[in-house]
């Protein structure tokens, strides 16, 4: 049996980790095989091009560097983890996407929508989500989670990413939303400002959807 592959997107701070977590749980009391991972990384070689990409000491980055790396790290995460966590017949739970690569280096950064579009077909090799969720969140409440996670996490501060000013981050929201509007089908809208637990309660109802439950 075909596995299931579904994606979790986002603007920083909208609480993807904490409905991936709340949903794998879900899933396994349903003795459901489930796959957690993330973008960029998942594999060895990917968490190691994460470590480039989200280092704030990397100030010198441009913007082609940026985009070629993320595509360099889906590739070998999706052959490493996800295609053969598919063949399997488990169900996949990534953080992050195609769809971040359109909204944070496309809209984010103004990166030509279609070349990047055919940057993730090159990576992905076939391998698409059967459900994405993105979660919606205005930005400056995003970055004030973020900022709030911070505060006694001794040493840890902002990543490259989350450090970006807050028009960079609304335009980020505006590419997730506008790639909600492109593929109704795969893409679902959450209201990420909502408690924690009714968000859980929309998931799992489009993912039973999803897994014909």
């Amino acid at each position: 049996m075909k596995g299931i592959f579904i994606t979790f997107e986002g603007p920083d701070g909208a609480g993807k980790t904490t409905q991936i977590k709340m949903l794998g749980q879900a899933l396994e009391k349903m003795d459901k095989i489930v796959i957690y991972t993330r973008e960029p990384g998942g594999t060895s070689i990917s968490e190691e091009i994460r470590s480039l990409l989200l280092n704030p000491c990397n100030k010198e980055m441009v913007d082609r560097t940026e985009a070629l790396l993320y595509a360099a790290a889906r590739a070998q995460h999706v052959e490493e983890i996800i295609r053969p966590a598919i063949r399997k017949g488990y169900i996949v739970l990534c953080d992050r996407f195609t769809d971040s690569t359109i909204a944070y280096q496309g809209f984010g950064r103004g990166i030509d929508i279609d070349f990047l579009r055919e940057l993730n077909e090159m990576a992905v090799a076939g391998v698409f989500p059967d459900l994405t969720l993105i979660f919606d969140l205005a930005p400056d409440v995003g970055i004030g989670r973020i900022n709030e996670k911070r505060v006694g996490q001794a040493g840890e501060g902002k990543d490259r990413i989350e450090q970006e000013n807050m028009d960079f981050h609304a335009k980020v929201r505006c590419g997730f939303r506008e790639v909600a509007l492109s593929e109704p089908q795969r893409c679902k809208v959450i209201d990420a400002g909502r408690d924690k637990e009714t968000i859980h309660s929309e998931v799992i109802q489009l993912v039973k959807e999803v897994l014909g439950l």
